[in-house]
């Protein structure tokens, strides 16, 4: 078997000798290059866009604006319904700061950078709203796509009737994606057709998108991303750099490349949205949970609907007679907010399993212990059973790991030299499942098989990994399977996001790789089969499906200057039948760092005054470094996931739900503080 050993990545050598292609690199004849120009005022109108200085300077060949795009369909859609952040260039409305206003083309990237700066843009300024609050006076209830609200029980009368309540308020600030490569995209037209390399999620989807909004057919949009460096959930949505390379691209008759500077990336691509958190836990006296109650609100764009579902956890993790989940909207003016890893589940775990170590606190109990008596043996809200749930055997096996045992529990007692010591544990639940997708595999003569799919590899090792399941599946070695991916000509894919991009592409090639087998006997070679998993998915499954994790983490504080510093990081995942170990590590400790930068670093702060976003770049916003990162082990309990042929469940997200709330249990350990508000700043650990 192929599957369960660890390999290296197929394209690991072309990545570090620098010959894998992104697309920014992807050399095209004739190729022009376009500047994006972002909006400065938070909320208005271009009174005025003077281009003449612009297109007098050498090389510039065009500029695009509100006046002379040409006109897109408003109707394109994303994840969560119509988005009005995508047709671009169409109005002089100014919704946001960091708006496309302007594209300048040219001969050169820098020639088409000078000519943005001597752009003469004027603005007529409306007041804007960034005051985030859970009680903002435009708060509504958010969508509930993912399904209606927990409401189980008495909520009062379990309340009323607990020997103690938690009722706290927990915020997460604005954080950013900024993956290493930047958006880019390179577009051209041919015959009706149009063509691109981008960084995406899904070409497939982005296809899609891209077809409505130019009014094509869509099997007239081919969009490749055969190799992407890194999205985190940032790059499934279709970015301005496509959009705005595509009209220019038809606009100067010529291929155009959009490149996105990091600042660009920071001001115009989607970010994980702001929320604020009330929670609200009862137990009794021994330390059975009673009632839950998790009000989370997070701040979105009135351009598009969006879903930050911070209450998943209160409904998954713990057994309570009363479960009552509200999830709130506040539209501001603000730049859409897109999904980011481990979405709503990440900041939802902070504010939700930091309370409940307040609750084990209060009650003088261990607060792996009071994980443990509260484990469900079904669903809380709705009674179905669980697929597998190996959620005990992480938080055991993680505390023998960690050496959870000799830990004493008083907090600000241990001390090294002029250091705080302090430990802390917390745990995840991350929804699964299988998305639509189609794979076709041919046989070729010479006995070797390619397989092609619209899966993207955005760094997670999707290439390596899917080559195994396909070489299993057809029952030859890896050498013989030839795989294409990162194309929307090669059929209807789920994107790599929602830790469902693997095990929708899994089950797509394993159900092909059934077909051809069936078959190969009697065939003249070369045959193809096909197979498209739309009518295979269960919709409704009778059981539910998760991804599980326990967090142990170990930090110092300094009481002197309020440093934290996390020196041990140790995370145990039930995340069904493990395809590739090596990689898997890989992505799970990447998310653990994810998270420890969440928990001490990342916060996106506005001016109060202007609105617009003052840490626009990797100066201002701060992300872990080398020196910020600890020994960091990621290990995995036995599980197989019955609800997948496979036996394979998503594993992108769950790492980083649950660890900043392990860090800032431990920071509570140490210095007796809790701290509630992320990033835990060096200020916060040093107020009283």
């Amino acid at each position: 078997m192929i599957v369960g050993t660890p390999r290296p990545r197929l394209e690991g050598r072309l990545k570090v000798t620098g010959a894998a292609p992104y697309a920014a690199d992807v050399p095209v004849p004739g190729l022009a290059h376009g500047w994006m120009v972002t909006a400065t005022v938070s909320r208005g109108r271009i009174r005025e866009l003077d281009a003449a200085a612009a297109l007098a300077l050498p090389g510039v060949l065009a500029v695009l604006d509100h006046t002379n795009s040409r006109r897109l369909n408003p109707d394109a859609a994303n994840y969560f319904g119509p988005d009005g952040s995508l047709p671009l260039l169409q109005d002089d409305v100014v919704p946001h700061a960091g708006r496309p206003v302007a594209l300048v083309v040219a001969e050169t990237p820098e020639q088409a950078r000078a000519g943005a700066a001597a752009l003469r843009i004027g603005y007529e300024t409306e007041p804007h709203d960034l005051g985030f609050a859970l009680d903002h006076p435009a708060a509504r209830p958010a969508s509930t796509l993912f399904g209606p609200e927990a409401d189980t029980g008495d909520l009062a009368a379990e309340l009323a009737a607990s020997a103690v309540v938690v009722d706290e308020v927990y915020r997460t600030p604005e954080e950013t994606h900024s993956a290493i490569e930047p958006h880019a995209a390179t577009a051209w037209w041919a015959d009706g057709h149009l063509h691109a390399v981008d960084t995406d999620q899904g070409p497939y989807g982005i296809s899609r998108v891209m077809a409505t909004l130019f009014e094509i057919d869509r099997d007239r949009v081919h969009i490749r991303a055969e190799h992407v460096g890194g999205g985190f959930g940032g790059k499934t949505i279709c970015g301005a750099q496509l959009i705005l390379a595509a009209m220019a691209a038809e606009h100067v008759g010529r291929p155009v490349r959009v490149a996105l500077t990091r600042r660009q990336v920071f001001l115009a691509t989607g970010s994980r949205p702001p929320t604020e958190q009330r929670v609200r836990i009862g137990a009794d006296a021994s330390g059975r949970l009673r009632a839950i109650h998790h009000h989370a609100a997070f701040a979105l764009s009135p351009l598009a609907e969006y879903i930050e579902w911070c209450t998943e956890q209160a409904r998954t993790l713990y057994a309570a007679p009363a479960i009552r989940t509200q999830l709130t909207a506040v539209p501001l003016d603000m730049l859409p907010p897109c999904t980011m890893r481990g979405p709503g589940a990440t900041p939802g775990s902070f504010a939700f399993e930091s309370a409940v170590d307040e609750v084990a606190e209060r009650l003088g109990i261990d607060p792996l212990d009071l994980r443990l008596r509260n484990q469900p043996s079904v669903s809380p809200v709705s009674g179905r059973p669980f697929s597998t749930r190996r959620l005990v055997t992480c938080l055991t096996e993680g505390a023998r790991r960690f050496g959870w045992g000799q830990r004493d529990p008083r907090p600000g007692v241990r001390r090294e030299g002029d250091l705080l010591v302090g430990t802390g544990v917390a745990c995840a639940a991350f929804i699964a499942g299988t998305f639509p997708s189609s794979a076709s595999i041919t046989a070729e003569a010479d006995g070797t098989f390619t397989v092609r799919s619209g899966a993207t590899d955005i760094g997670t090792g999707a290439r390596t990994a899917l080559t195994a399941v396909a070489a299993d599946a057809l029952g030859v070695t890896t050498e013989a399977i030839r795989l294409r991916i990162g194309d929307s000509d090669l059929g209807m894919a789920a994107d790599a996001g929602g830790s469902r991009g693997t095990t929708s592409h899994v089950f797509a090639i394993t159900e092909t790789a059934k077909a051809l087998r069936e078959k190969l006997p009697g065939a003249d070679l070369p045959v193809t089969a096909t197979v498209d998993t739309t009518p295979l998915i269960n919709w409704q499954p009778d059981q539910e499906r998760n991804t599980y994790s326990a967090i142990f983490a170990e930090v110092t504080a300094d009481p002197a200057t309020g440093e934290v510093r996390v020196r041990r990081l140790l995370g145990m995942f039930a995340v069904g039948r493990v395809i590739n170990p090596l990689l898997a590590r890989g992505q799970l400790t990447g998310a653990m760092i994810g998270g420890l930068s969440m928990a001490l670093h990342e916060e996106g702060v506005h001016d109060p005054v202007s609105g617009r976003l003052v840490t626009a770049d990797l100066a201002g916003y701060h992300i872990a470094a080398h020196a910020d990162v600890p020994a960091i082990e990621a290990d995995f309990v036995a599980d197989y996931e019955p609800q997948d042929t496979s036996g394979v469940n998503g594993l992108g997200e769950i790492g980083s739900c649950g660890t900043a709330a392990a860090i800032a249990n431990a920071v509570w350990h140490a210095t007796g503080t809790r701290q509630r508000t992320l990033p835990i700043s060096l200020s916060r650990v040093l107020s009283p």
